[in-house]
């Protein structure tokens, strides 16, 4: 467990101290977001003129809302994060299909170039054969004169 901390700050220009298990430099920046906050309100002419335990509400409600804001906000990223995973997925998924189906059809290439090559091969043999046939059979054959 990590060890607490206590330091002393300066919010609403009074000294206070902070003990956490945090760093400093987080504790001070909880200080700075309650004096921005407090400066914020009191920027509000209804916020002078209120009791100091109106006030110290008041400060309450800002951060709750600030608070509430900022958890509907990593809801909202964690659904956006959740369909951009569930789009790559897809994505992924589709790419599998598409390599497979490509591999599949150089396979059917390679198979049909193949074929392509024995029946050439074939036809070069039969041209040959028919060649041969035709060289053998002038011999035999007297041409007729007209």
């Amino acid at each position: 467990m990590a060890e607490k901390k206590t330091i002393r700050v300066l919010i609403d220009n009074k000294v206070m101290t902070m003990s956490s298990c945090e760093s400093e430099e987080y504790m001070q920046k909880v200080a700075n977001y309650i004096n921005n906050r407090i400066e914020e309100c009191e920027n509000v002419r209804a916020f002078h003129g209120a009791a100091p335990d109106i006030r110290h509400r008041l400060l309450e409600i800002n951060i709750a809302d600030d608070y509430l804001k900022a958890q509907a906000r990593i809801v909202e990223l964690e659904q956006e994060l959740k369909a951009k995973n569930n789009d790559l997925d897809d994505i992924k998924h589709d790419s599998i299909n598409k390599a497979m189906m490509a591999d599949d059809m150089k396979k059917k290439l390679d198979q049909v170039q193949k074929e392509l090559k024995e029946s050439e091969k074939k036809v070069m043999e039969l041209q040959l054969e028919l060649k041969g046939r035709n060289n053998s059979g002038n011999n035999n054959v007297n041409p007729i004169k007209r």
